[in-house]
């Protein structure tokens, strides 16, 4: 084992000379970055923390996984659904138009060949006619023409169509054609007067007949006569006037123009129908115009009835004009969508031009939109959209099935053809909600099947996380109690017991049960070179007796975490830590070398650090923190260390090291490290025998006998300067003056308060920052209980100043303070809404610099009746505001605290309305600061026998509290202090009421007067007469209850030290003798305090101190402080007993020793 340490020794003690350098001289100054890197590195949960970081990242690539599985399954699920819904769309959409298309199709195929059926009848009955009525032709006319047209027009449904009846007049019938002209003209007319109601007579359109056929010059307008073979326009319906020339239509040539002359060749050719297509732009105003297209088509008339003889010859043909918007409209119905129809023709579209010449244009195709029974002309072009190409429908409408050879050259055989394609209004009508619908269902279903995976992963992961942070932190609870490489060892026995190390028990009934817990091999190990330090913190015990858990716990938790992180800079392992002390030891569980030094180099940083402490804490903790001290003890040797098996296991060190170490710190001084002879030769070893000083004398330890011993001093310290008288050495470790540069600012101290420059202020200004503290927690909750509003006072300045109105501060007591009542619509300033609100720096300031004028104002050569014991006065007061009870039914009184529903209505009757209103806590407050500013060192008797200015002025009664109040009143009233009043009070009631407070409160201080005691002891009587248990009564009883429980809040408070730990009444009796004595040797004092001291003291318990404490008790308001106070009390009253006489000669031997060093 020897040979094992020693190997292991070895190989660290390499590592330490590599992170650490020592300066010999100048004192230990090491840097640890590295090892610090080190020790991050093998922190406790490091292992555990990687393990659930690598697993993590497996679980979070799964989730990723199936969150992208899902993903891709949502969206190609949602994709399909949408193109499916898409395409059945597309289905419906092609088939509906399909459909449409195939039925307009159709019925236009029907309507021409209606069309041209018609007009072939048409002409046979006009060649049956002629033979009838034995009319030689051209010289035909056709009886009841307007009726027959009317009754053609309608059989083929064109509304607005023109029927011409062309005879053909050949160049040897136009001389007689003239005569046939004005022979038959009349009738032609006739018959359109009676049938179509025209308003000209016959006489008036003879004039405008021309009776010969002619031509038109389309530039004069002017008549030419036809020479070649004519087809004049002989009738016609509608009867019609030439708007230009406002004459008939009568005998004009259609041979004139082109497209008429084309398609007569064409007809005479084939013997067959024929049409053609012409466009003509109709003026509408404004310079627009609207295109016209039309078709004319010739249906021939024969010699003869029979159109299939072979002679037949051509005679004579109707014409027929037509628009094809107005044809189409004719027979589409209104359940036709959106639908582009193109007409595509064979041979040329005339032109045709108002204005110049006919002339031809190579345009073969016209486009239209249908929507229901409206055709709205696109234009001559194929206007369909491309996309629709494979949905086109096709029907022929006109197919003459000519020869090109029979007909005459440079004639077109006109082929007409009709095209039908969707648009994309058409389709937007199948483009419904239903995809979107479906789809959206699709994500919902996914996004839902998502959310409950995520539902799911977070419960799973809720529960993971609290097993991992219940592992991790048993881990760190382990890493605690264990050192790291003893954590290890019990994690390796795990495997093979299923608990920590295999040896630990799980409890057992009885004590045969017991063997269980020697099976298998002890953990534990013998270290030879080890350091122990144990430090306790003196004075701990009598200031925490003083101070509420709260507070006692931020004073541990500050200094231990200070200390710990101290340790940890060190590779210092901490032990473990038992009531005030705090135990390490290094070279255990890892040896090192330097063990010794090392342990010094904590010892001395922890105790620089309690200084740095307990300085910055004093002014949230409150007086005489600044007082306690670190005593420190070291020993050097061997431990035996290990795991203690059984319940609540953990790593103890053995050995006498460690008693040793524990004498060293009992036996040693305050703010002083006491080491051993063994630790001394380490260091001497080490080259560091500047850094101790022996022990002027030896020290005996329990056990061991005497022992010399060594101080261990700073690098700094120069010499040791030892009391001869009191064998007592004052530290000579004086605190470094900066910190060491490898502590980080993370490390220091002062992140755990906001108090800049509290090392560079004196005691006095730290109790002023404490008080300052106190009074704005007080002021703030003033504030809150008026809603935050504050206003001027200075409608109140006529009250500030009236406020004595000639009495004396005295006579302005009263036994009865009307206090604020509390009902259940009253808001408790605890748990308002408001609680955060701020009162500003500005009130801070004023309050700050008021407390620093009171504080100064005190007198600082009085070892007792100074500002320190008025804070400490104030401590005991708001120890004793904050104790109030609350009343439980069930289970009687009990404490209020921050987490508990307190019924205020409750709580203010149980107090006697002492709790109602913030501004009663804040003035008895205020009264314990101020209750003893500019006392003289003598009672108030003294005073009056001097003959003092004030005693006259408040007639010799409680001279000294009279004027405590009036000094505090009047620097209160100073301009400078206006906000600060606006914050105390608002109203005159709300003035009124503080000032009496305050008088009342510190005119109970005035405790020799018997007088006041036996009108004190009179109010109480009436008070507290009846039975206490009652604690509801008229608003007069629980005011004269509150009064007099503030007076005796005061009064005990006043003489708290009495009723606290024994040391602290030792320490202000002590005081208080050295001010009374002070007194006695300069002659404001009649008696040595010395010779009655003893027994003064003892009747000072029995008659005041236990009645009072008694009292508190009896009232039932503050909780287990009134037992804490009287328990105190008795118990310093017989500790009192039994050394009180040894103790007063102390005091006296003390106060002398002090005014010799002083003199000298």
């Amino acid at each position: 084992m020897k040979d094992q340490y020693a190997s292991e020794d070895n190989s660290r003690s390499g590592q330490s000379h590599g992170n650490s350098t020592y300066v010999s001289e100048s004192g230990f100054n090491s840097s640890s970055d590295e090892f610090n890197l080190k020790r991050k590195a093998d922190s406790p949960t490091r292992n555990l923390d990687y393990v659930a970081m690598r697993e993590h990242k497996a679980v979070n690539r799964s989730k990723l996984l199936v969150a992208l599985f899902l993903f891709l399954a949502a969206c190609a699920t949602a994709a399909a659904t949408y193109l499916f819904v898409e395409q059945q769309e597309r289905n419906d959409f092609e088939d509906q138009f399909r459909s449409q298309s195939h039925e307009i199709a159709a019925v236009t195929k029907q309507k021409t060949d209606q069309l041209f059926n018609a007009l072939n009848s048409f002409s046979i009955s006009v060649a049956s006619e002629a033979k009838a009525t034995d009319q030689a032709w051209p010289f035909v006319t056709i009886s009841d023409w307007s009726r027959k047209a009317l009754a053609l027009g309608e059989l083929i449904g064109v509304p607005g169509a023109t029927i011409a009846f062309c005879p053909v007049v050949k160049p040897a019938d136009i001389g007689q054609w003239t005569s046939h002209t004005m022979e038959d003209a009349p009738k032609i007319y006739q018959d359109a007067i009676d049938t179509e109601g025209f308003n000209m007579t016959i006489a008036e359109l003879m004039t405008k007949t021309t009776p010969l056929i002619f031509q038109y010059d389309m530039e004069t307008y002017s008549l030419i006569p036809s020479q070649d073979t004519a087809l004049p326009v002989w009738q016609s319906y509608p009867f019609a006037m030439e708007p230009t020339t406002q004459r008939t239509y009568t005998n004009i040539d259609m041979m004139a123009f082109k497209q008429f002359s084309d398609i007569f060749f064409l007809t005479n050719a084939t013997l067959n129908t024929t049409i053609g297509f012409s466009e003509m732009l109709i003026e509408k105003g404004g310079g627009s115009s609207l295109p016209i297209v039309s078709s004319q088509i010739m249906q021939p008339i024969f010699d003869t009835t029979d159109t299939r003889a072979e002679d037949r010859e051509m005679v004579g043909g109707v014409w027929l004009t037509m628009e094809w918007t107005k044809y189409f409209e004719s027979f589409f119905t209104d359940e036709t969508d959106s639908i582009t129809l193109v007409l595509v023709n064979s041979c040329p579209t005339y032109n045709l031009n108002n204005e110049e010449t006919f002339r031809e244009e190579e345009v073969t195709v016209v486009s239209y939109e249908i929507n229901g029974q409206e055709a709205t002309y696109l234009g001559e072009y194929d206007a369909h959209d491309p996309q629709y190409d494979a949905l086109e429908v096709t029907s022929i409408l006109v197919d003459l099935d000519i020869e090109s050879s029979s007909i005459p050259s440079g004639q077109c055989i006109p082929k007409l053809s009709l095209h039908l394609y969707p648009t994309e209004q058409f389709e937007e009508t199948f483009h419904t909600a239903k995809r979107f619908l479906y789809t959206g269902v699709i994500i919902a279903i996914f996004v839902f099947t998502s959310f409950v995976f995520l539902l799911y992963d977070y419960f799973v992961g809720r529960r993971q996380r609290k097993v991992m942070d219940r592992i991790i932190m048993q881990d760190q609870l382990v890493a605690n109690v264990f050192p790291t490489a003893i954590r290890n060892r019990l994690y390796d026995g795990m495997g093979k017991s299923g608990r920590p190390g295999g040896n630990f028990v799980d409890g057992f009934d009885n004590d045969c049960e017991a063997d269980k817990v020697t099976n298998g091999a002890p953990m534990a190990d013998l270290f030879p070179n080890t350091t122990i330090i144990f430090a306790d913190i003196s004075g701990f015990t009598a200031w925490s007796s003083a101070r509420e858990p709260q507070q006692v716990f931020t004073l541990l938790e500050t200094i231990y975490a200070t200390f710990d992180r101290v340790a940890y800079r060190h590779n210092v392992f901490k032990v473990e830590t038992v009531g005030d002390s705090y135990v390490a030891a290094t070279g255990v569980p890892e040896p090192m070398k330097e063990h010794a030094v090392t342990a010094c180099k904590f010892a001395r940083d922890c105790l620089k650090k309690m200084k740095e402490i307990t300085l910055k804490l004093e002014v949230s903790l409150g007086p005489d923190t600044s007082d306690l001290k670190l005593r420190v003890g070291i020993h050097s040797g061997q431990v035996t260390a290990g795991v203690l098996r059984g319940e609540r296991s953990r790593f103890q060190l053995f050995g006498d090291t460690m008693n040793t170490a524990a004498r060293m710190e009992s036996t040693g001084r305050a703010n002083c490290i006491q080491i051993t002879a063994a630790t001394a030769d380490l260091l001497k070893e080490g080259g560091f025998e500047n850094m101790i000083i022996p022990r002027a004398e030896k020290t005996f330890v329990k056990g061991k006998g005497e022992m010399q011993t060594y101080w261990l001093r700073s690098t700094n310290s120069k010499r040791v300067r030892a009391m001869d008288t009191a064998h007592r050495i004052e530290s000579t470790i004086s605190e470094e003056e900066t910190a060491d540069s490898s502590f980080s600012a993370s490390d220091r101290a002062d992140d755990l308060f906001d108090m800049n420059g509290v090392d560079s202020m004196n005691k006095t200004q730290r109790l002023v920052e404490w008080n300052v503290e106190v009074l704005m927690s007080l002021l703030q909750q003033i504030v809150i209980s008026r809603g935050g509003s504050r206003k001027s006072i200075k409608p109140l300045e006529v009250a500030e100043s009236n406020i004595r109105s000639g009495q004396t501060i005295l006579e302005e007591f009263v036994p009865i303070i009307h206090l604020k009542r509390l009902d259940n619509d009253s808001v408790d300033p605890r748990q308002s809404p408001m609680s955060e609100i701020a009162i500003g720096d500005d009130v801070k300031s004023e309050l700050r610099s008021f407390l620093a004028n009171i504080a100064q104002m005190y007198t600082d050569s009085n070892p007792f009746h100074n500002f320190e014991h008025a804070s400490h006065v104030t401590s005991s007061v708001k120890k004793l505001l904050k104790r109030i009870v609350n009343v439980d039914p069930e289970n009687g009184l009990t404490q209020p605290n921050a987490s508990s529903e307190v019924n205020m209505v409750d709580l203010a009757g149980h107090s006697y309305g002492i709790t109602s209103d913030p501004l009663t806590q804040f003035a008895v407050v205020f009264a314990a600061i101020i209750h003893d500013v500019d006392h003289p060192g003598v009672p108030n008797t003294q005073l009056v026998k001097e003959g003092a200015p004030n005693a006259e002025l408040y007639k010799n009664k409680s001279v000294a509290e009279q004027n405590s109040v009036d000094i505090a009143w009047k620097i209160l009233m100073e301009k400078e202090y206006e906000l600060l009043r606006s914050c105390i009070y608002q109203t005159e009631g709300e003035l009124c009421r503080f000032r009496q407070l305050v008088v009342n409160t510190v005119m109970a201080t005035d405790i020799v007067d018997m007088e006041l005691q036996e009108l004190r002891k009179a109010r109480w009587e009436t008070a507290f007469s009846s039975d206490v248990s009652n604690l509801r009564s008229d608003d007069d009883s629980e005011d004269r209850k509150a009064t007099i429980v503030i007076e005796h809040l005061i009064q005990a408070s006043d003489v708290v030290h009495t009723m606290q730990h024994w040391h602290i009444y030792k320490s202000w009796n002590e005081k208080f003798f050295c001010e009374c004595y002070k007194a006695y040797k300069s002659g404001r004092a009649d008696v040595d305090p010395s010779i009655n001291w003893y027994k003064g003291e003892i009747g000072f318990f029995d008659f005041y101190v236990i009645p009072l404490a008694k009292k508190l008790d009896d009232c039932g308001v503050f909780g287990v402080s009134s037992h804490e106070y009287l328990n105190y009390a008795m118990a310093n009253r017989d500790e009192w007993v039994r050394d009180g006489e040894e103790l007063v000669n102390q005091f006296l031997e003390n106060y002398k020793a002090k005014t010799s060093e002083g003199g000298k």
